[in-house]
């Protein structure tokens, strides 16, 4: 484990820079908007990936902290949630979805998208206990949208589903569907850290997550995005305070996969 010391002290005197990992999604962008320039990234070296490599990352040990599907944390040996900010949903989230030619009683394959971890979890729980149906899942491991036809459905997460959103006739949001099923909002992704981080560090982070989050306009302007409008999925459909609603939401959804 990493002796780390206070951020008071000087840069110089940390033994190494806190590795951080992040999702390389649209839906991150408000979050690591204020990280450059700030005093944090003199103690963080970021990279990025897409979610289920991230997890894996975390749970390996190559990473200090990274921005996980909230579905990893059982798996964790340890974990602290470091930050106020997450990526949540308090209604339908646009970038999560069950695509399909066909209504939903009439799905008899669905592919899962290997991806994230969260979103499988999620869909396999609501095809189980909420819509209950009779449909075989399907693991995938590349691209597979093209097989979305017929009565064969796909989870597709992230910027491909505000794609798909205008190939597929029948969408069906998942975030949507927890929240009539649990009147709950959900956390798809949140800040999660494998050990104790100095609380110096833990409160620049935050102040970095903040930024973006109150200057949503700049956020778009340097993210130009034809195919859905971020103004809106930004506010209207991502929800990235971490709540207690949305603890209460995720402490349900983890009861669920214990």
């Amino acid at each position: 484990m990493c002796n780390f010391v206070s951020f008071g002290a000087k840069i110089q005197k940390l033994e190494r820079k806190v590795k951080v990992a992040a999702v390389s999604y649209l839906n991150t962008k408000p979050l690591l908007y204020g990280f450059r320039g700030h005093a944090v990234m003199k103690m963080t070296e970021l990279s990025m990936d897409y979610p289920a490599a991230v997890a894996r990352q975390l749970i390996e040990g190559s990473v200090d902290v990274a921005l996980v599907p909230v579905a990893v944390i059982p798996k964790l040996e340890e974990s602290h949630i470091i930050s106020d900010f997450c990526i949540g949903a308090e209604g339908p989230v646009a970038s999560v979805c069950l695509f399909s030619d066909v209504p939903l009683k009439q799905i008899k394959r669905i592919y899962l998208d290997y991806q994230s971890r969260t979103s499988v979890a999620l869909l396999k729980l609501l095809v189980r206990d909420y819509w209950r149906l009779d449909a075989e899942l399907v693991e995938t491991s590349g691209d597979y949208q093209q097989l979305i036809q017929g009565t064969d459905a796909g989870l597709v997460i992230g910027d491909r589903a505000l794609e798909q959103r205008k190939i597929s006739p029948y969408i069906y949001d998942l975030a949507e569907a927890w929240m009539r099923y649990t009147s709950l909002p959900f956390v798809f992704a949140a800040w999660v850290s494998n050990k104790p981080l100095p609380i110096e560090f833990i409160q620049e982070f935050n102040n970095a997550n903040s930024i973006g989050i109150h200057n949503i306009p700049a956020v778009v302007a340097e993210n130009p995005y034809p195919v859905f409008d971020l103004t809106a999925y930004y506010t209207k459909y991502i929800s990235y305070p971490l709540t207690p609603s949305k603890r209460q939401g995720m402490q349900r959804f983890l009861s669920y996969l214990r």
